[in-house]
Order: C-alpha cells, then structure tokens, then sequence
C-alpha cells in the first residue's frame, strides 16, 4: 500500500510498473519457443542413442543420418555380435521420435518463412528480415531476437542489456566495490542466443568494428580472457542490433547479403 501511495504521488523512482505485452505478442513467440524446445529434445534422443551404442563398443555410428533404422541390423559389435533384441526395440523407437521431431521442427520453419513472405513491410517481420540481412545471422536467430527483446518498447540501450542479463552485478560495501559477474536477471534465452551468435559473429564478421574492438583486448600476451570478454561483445552486439532496427543505424563494417 505505501508503495502504491508513493506511485500515486508521483515520486520518482519509487517502483517501476511492469509493461504485460498483448497477447498477440505471446503468441508470436510461441513457433520460437516450441522449436528450441524441440531441438533440446533432439538433442538429447542423439546423445542417448551415442551412450547405448557407446555402451555396446560402436563408435563410428552417426545417429543423425536419414536412412539410420535401415542400418540398425547390420550392427555388430566389436566381437561381431549382433545387437541385443531389446536395446534394438529402443533403439528403434527412439529413431522414430527423432523423426518426428525433425518433421515438426521442419514444419516450424516452413511456417516462419511463409508468414515473413506474406507480412508487412513494417513490424516486427520487418524487424527479422532486416538482421537477417547480416551475414551470420540466420532467420532462426534473428526471430528469436525480435520477438523476445528487439520488438520491445525499452526505454535506452541499458534497459536493453539488462533485459538480456548481460550486465554486472557489483556488490558495494563501504569503499568496496567488486564485481560477481553477470546479473543473470533476464531474459536466459536471449543470452544463451547472443552468447552464440557473439562467436559466430567474430567468424562472419572479421572486418567488423565490434570484430576488431574484441581482438584489440584478447590478442597478445596481455589481452584479456576471450570466455569474459565474448560477453562484452555479446552485449555491444545486442545494443547495435537494437540501433539497427529501431534507427537504421547500421554497425560499422558490418556486411550485408545482397538482395535476391
């Protein structure tokens, strides 16, 4: 209630109201969410599939190829004993989840590529079509970034970074001050994302301003940690990709991909 009272007397800094998005907006993130929800799955049917199979002594088996069942019975072990009948029958199984799984992910993405063909020229299409433009963005990274942080009304370039959880944590006590690392206070996916796409970005992007500010702190004897200093640029990326969408300010020496 005092709080309340004291927003309603205006003083500043009292609170900070949160801004509920429409439901339109949750919506439009929901194909983004589903499919990294089902590439985590993905991932981990491969992985079990590599530890059964690891467990039998077969290393040189690729559990991502297409015609994969086909080739479950002419398994052997390093003995020459065929595979066990049961971790066949999972085995199995599990090659018919994955199958599934690359459909409804392919599905995902036919759909995404039909709604950006069909939507406006302004929006939040446009937004991902325009950083899809950058060479080493990709149309998946680029939605993901639009609809979960970019497509946002945040108020300046620090509301932004502290959205994605890409800022520090300072713990101040008298005339001490020390750093605890990243806040970790937002959005877990967008950092997951920009912490990828900040390497990505280094291998696409060499010629880059942000590409050679990274290189002049890490090279060398004296550089810096690239593991601490990828946040950095994590974070400076973030905040030009919001420049880019919101004023059309393109990064310096960043490439673009011609128009088809």
């Amino acid at each position: 209630m005092r709080v309340f009272l004291g927003w309603l007397r205006g003083e500043r800094g009292h609170c900070g109201m949160v801004a509920i998005p429409a439901l339109e907006e949750e919506d439009d993130r929901r194909p983004s969410r589903e499919r990294e929800s089902l590439v985590g799955e993905r991932t981990r049917i491969i992985n079990r599939v590599k530890a059964i199979l690891a467990w039998l002594g077969i290393r040189s088996f690729n559990p991502k190829l297409r015609r994969v069942v086909e080739c479950l019975d002419a398994l052997r072990t390093p003995d020459g004993v065929p595979l066990p009948p049961n971790t066949v029958d999972e085995l199995r199984r599990d090659m018919t989840r994955l199958a599934m799984i690359r459909e409804k992910i392919k599905a995902i993405e036919e759909a995404r590529l039909a709604r950006l063909e069909q939507a406006p020229v302004t929006g939040p299409h446009a937004m991902v079509r325009l950083i899809a433009s950058v060479i080493g963005i990709g149309v998946e990274t680029a939605d993901m970034l639009v609809q979960e942080v970019l497509s946002r009304n945040l108020r300046d370039r620090r509301a932004v970074a502290r959205y994605a959880g890409l800022t520090g944590a300072p713990d101040e006590s008298g005339s001490k001050r020390w750093e605890k690392g990243l806040a970790k206070a937002g959005n877990a996916r967008v950092r997951r994302g920009l912490i990828q796409l900040a390497w990505r970005f280094l291998r696409f992007q060499n010629d880059s301003a942000l590409a050679q500010w990274f290189r002049a702190r890490t090279d060398g004897p004296s550089g810096s940690r690239k593991t601490k200093m990828i946040v950095a640029l994590a974070r400076k990326l973030l905040i030009a990709l919001w420049r880019m969408v919101t004023i059309g300010d393109i990064p310096a020496g960043v490439a673009l991909r011609q128009p088809a």
